[in-house]
């Protein structure tokens, strides 16, 4: 049942986010560009999402003491903030910026059939390929000065 609604819930939000335009990188900068010409459409389409989950979220989700398709909660523990986190949060900002897109909507996009959307998203698993090794290589290091 799990697998079902993500993959229900997945194809929500590409569809969602194709049908709304915030697939299209041009839209995306547009937002983004405060200081040209500004477009507000990535505002109201989060925004309308907003309309939607806020009343689901008080009145069924935050009195929930166990999720709907799992056992349990799988939040984070960690509330460090480290030069890991601000190294990614930068990366991902200037990608963010340069390509006017993030994950979510590149995977929806892929949909469109745009070659430079294939080209991102290819791109973008090799960075998470590459963050991953050099992270595990990280902690191999570490691991060996402990002596573990």
């Amino acid at each position: 049942m799990y697998r079902f609604i993500s993959i229900v819930s997945g194809f929500l939000f590409g569809v969602g986010m194709i049908l709304s335009g915030m697939s299209e990188p041009a839209n995306v900068i547009a937002f983004l560009d405060i200081h040209g010409a500004w477009s507000p459409n990535l505002a109201f389409v989060m925004g309308g999402a907003l309309l939607v989950f806020t009343p689901t979220y008080f009145l069924v989700s935050r009195k929930s003491k166990q999720p709907v398709c799992t056992d349990k909660f799988c939040l984070s523990d960690n509330k460090k903030i480290d030069g890991q986190l601000i190294t990614g949060a930068i990366l991902f900002g200037i990608g963010w910026g340069i390509a006017g897109i993030c994950p979510g909507p590149a995977v929806a996009s892929i949909a469109n059939g745009s070659a430079g959307i294939v080209y991102f998203v290819v791109a973008m698993l090799a960075g998470m390929q590459l963050g991953s090794f050099t992270l595990s290589r990280k902690s191999t290091r570490q691991n060996a000065v402990k002596g573990l």
